[in-house]
């Protein structure tokens, strides 16, 4: 293909694919798929290395911003999305930028990932600043308005990241505090990184936002204790946790949930030391929101 990036050449496996049948379509993309997550797991060095630079980041107050275009900006998008709801944390501290705006969410804009001042300005305009934290996401590793966002990030003090599906240049990792590259190989359809580039994608940010959030006290267990009660379900799971962690009946858990202002963390103190909903925020305050600290569970 006349392309040295990984995620632009040829899959020899894919190459007679038009001739397929169905069932053979679906078998080949499925084998494909099945080599994402190991790729991924390659690169678990680094992926722990930027949950240790997430939860330094959100300790100190700063936030994180995704940056891409395309799928990758989507899915940054995505995941900035999904953190309010599902921890309980405030709209800015994660945070997806994508080339074109919003409505590039809906409706391809192509061209707008080829303007680095773009990138820039955008950079700019969500009052990036030193103490922030920008993933660049750019699965070709070529994307000029992801890199014209993050030279911008770099000049107003905030550290960066870097990820990509092609193998980094020396160059690109000597200007980023991190990179990951998980290598997944050539899509079946040449080019088409919304595919295992667009998998692994979804992967990394999935690992990388899950791991602060549990390393900076928004998970008990393994449960989603700051998880915000906003849709029936959000309800139904958050009296369902308090029913099995503490042995209630439902009437009980729903009247905890409501004296605890809607916290399952907090209902959760208050009912294990017996105290009421102000103490049990302060509590929790103090023990930097780690509700296995405030009941003696952390052995640290």
């Amino acid at each position: 293909m006349l392309d040295d990036r990984l995620t632009e050449q040829r899959n020899p496996r894919s190459r007679e694919i038009d001739r397929l049948p169905a069932s053979e379509v679906v078998r080949l993309i499925n084998e494909e798929d099945r080599t994402v997550a190991q790729a991924v797991g390659k690169e678990a060095e680094a992926l722990a290395r930027g949950v240790q630079l997430l939860v330094e980041t959100f300790r100190n107050g700063g936030r994180l911003f995704y940056v891409g275009a395309g799928t990758s900006g989507r899915l940054g998008v995505l995941d900035a999305a999904e953190m309010p709801p599902t921890y309980g944390t405030d709209p800015e501290m994660v945070q997806g930028i994508i080339a074109g705006g919003y409505e590039a969410l809906v409706r391809a804009r192509e061209g707008a990932e080829d303007h680095p001042e773009h990138g820039a300005g955008d950079v700019e305009e969500r009052g990036v600043r030193a103490g922030d934290f920008v993933l660049g996401i750019a699965t070709s590793g070529s994307t000029p308005y992801v890199h014209g966002a993050l030279a911008r990030a770099r000049e107003l003090g905030a550290r960066t990241g870097f990820l990509l599906c092609t193998p980094p240049s020396p160059e690109l990792r000597a200007a980023h505090d991190l990179v990951i590259a998980p290598l997944v190989g050539p899509e079946v359809v040449t080019g088409s990184t919304r595919m295992k580039a667009g998998t692994a994608t979804k992967l990394v940010l999935n690992t990388l936002t899950t791991g602060a959030m549990v390393l900076t006290g928004k998970v008990w267990g393994n449960l989603m204790v700051d998880l915000e009660v906003t849709c029936a379900k959000l309800q139904d799971r958050a009296e369902r946790i308090l029913q099995v962690t503490l042995e209630m009946d439902a009437p009980g858990a729903r009247a905890l949930l409501e004296r605890s202002g809607g916290r399952v963390k907090t209902a959760i103190v208050m009912h294990r030391r017996g105290v009421g909903r102000a103490e049990a925020e302060a509590l929790l305050e103090r023990a930097g929101g780690q509700v296995a600290r405030v009941l003696g569970e952390d052995d640290g």
